[in-house]
């Protein structure tokens, strides 16, 4: 189907079923879906939310990635110890479960626009204070700010997608993924390189990143000059009845008693940690296995960098499907072979299973594409998207912690990568269960 052809189905990406099919709930959220449009913004509102949807995409990891590359010298200059250290790695999850869970309701009395604007000038103001710092305890303020915004945007850009972009969920979410997985492997590859240029300090390396918060602060505050920026629902053709009831649904909505919700925050969750763990870990599986640090280091690039083309192409994939399932377990039995070749051969097909590994880390795309699929209304995204989220990063905090425990306990990699394969078949099996066709206002 094509991205024209998306315009004929409903918001789930799939054919309308007509009144004589028979199927009650396909013909139960057909209307919601159709009502519910990018219609009445402005075009150029529209044109100018896909920008600030890329840039704010670029800004939501370099607060975290390229702080790795700087954190001894960040240590001694800060007086930091190991313990502080290791807290910075749990930080990040922490502070995107517990100050998502506020966007909810931040959106419902500003709208989406206003609050993505927010944490965009949040993100720029942490960035610009870190490195002022003069302490730990300022240099760890400074970084909750950054998180904060980092935190409420993260839950709001499905939102963003459904709200603007209701007949393209698939393409939109996969610029915004490719944009996300770009400042990931930018920031952690590039500051180094630029604090050298720089002069070598960490803070002007750490503090050049706040020009690209304040660049991504321009597109939203000029979306905020079209009054329909502040609404949750944009009634097409001003049909506010629809739009009533469609955000009268996402208000009965109970959001923990849906299986669909529980089921995606789970999936989130453990492909969130499958990917912290890659990230803090696969580098010394590769040298604990007499591959060299700069191979490892570059290893780690090709697995973080397939993200960049993928993420353009998985979601319109999962867009396209009824059932996203199949494309989960796709993405699953490709971890599960790299994980069974780190097992069996980690130096000998080194560059294979950082491959396949990459593939694998996927999954992140596929569940924000289902987040946008499994609500009709945007009010309904926003509440599926923070509970996702937020529940979802507070699963992920012990997986990376783990996987170090086990390996001081056994002295080797056969016993964690027992737990990472066990976790990946368990985000097979929730991921599965959270692709099916419905949605979560149906209670189910």
């Amino acid at each position: 189907m094509t991205e024209d052809g998306l315009k004929r189905t409903d918001g789930n990406g799939k054919p309308r079923a007509s009144a004589a099919s028979g199927r009650g709930p396909a013909r139960s959220r057909r209307a919601p879906v159709r009502h519910e449009a990018a219609g009445p913004a402005p075009r150029w509102a529209v044109r100018v939310v896909a920008v600030g949807l890329v840039l704010a995409a670029l800004n939501l990891r370099p607060a975290i990635s390229a702080l790795g590359p700087l954190l001894k010298e960040i240590r001694g200059d800060l007086g930091m110890s190991g313990a502080v250290a290791g807290l910075l790695t749990s930080v990040p999850a922490l502070c995107f479960a517990a100050f998502g869970s506020l966007a909810p309701r931040l959106a419902r009395r500003r709208g989406p626009a206003p609050v993505v604007f927010a944490g965009m000038v949040a993100i720029a103001a942490g960035l610009t204070l870190r490195p002022l710092a003069g302490g730990t305890a300022a240099f760890l303020a400074a970084s909750a700010l950054a998180l904060a915004g980092i935190a409420v945007s993260n839950v709001l850009m499905p939102v963003v997608v459904k709200r603007w972009f209701p007949s393209r969920i698939g393409s939109m979410t996969g610029l915004y993924s490719m944009g996300l997985a770009l400042g990931t492997a930018c920031a952690a590859a590039v500051t180094v390189p630029m604090t050298d240029a720089l002069g070598g300090s960490w803070r002007a390396g750490l503090g050049a990143w706040a020009l690209l918060g304040v660049l991504a602060i321009l597109p939203w505050a000029v979306v905020l000059k079209d009054p329909g920026s502040r609404r949750t629902e944009a009634p097409a053709g001003g049909d506010s009845a629809a739009a009533s009831t469609a955000e009268g649904e996402a208000a009965r909505i109970r959001i923990g008693a849906s299986p669909t919700a529980w089921a995606l925050a789970v999936f989130f969750g453990l492909q969130a940690s499958a990917a912290y763990i890659i990230l803090g870990w696969l580098p010394q599986i590769f040298r604990d296995a007499g591959v060299s640090a700069s191979s490892a280091g570059l290893m780690l690039a090709v697995t973080m960098g397939m993200g960049v083309p993928l993420a353009f192409v998985v979601p319109r994939l999962a867009a396209r499907m009824r059932h996203q399932g199949p494309l989960v377990v796709a993405l699953g039995l490709c971890g599960l072979t790299g994980y069974a070749g780190l097992w069996l051969a980690p130096a000998g097909g080194a560059w294979l299973w950082a491959l396949l590994l990459g593939i694998a880390n996927c999954a992140f795309p596929v569940a924000l594409t289902m987040i946008s699929l499994r609500s009709r209304s945007s009010a309904g995204v926003v509440k599926l998207s923070a509970f996702a989220q937020s529940t979802g990063y507070l699963l992920s905090i012990p997986g990376p912690l783990l996987v170090g425990v086990l390996r001081d306990a056994s002295g080797g990699w056969h016993v964690p990568l027992l737990l990472m394969a066990g976790l990946l078949l368990a985000q097979t099996l929730t991921g599965v269960l959270a692709g099916r066709d419905r949605v979560i206002e149906d209670g189910r």
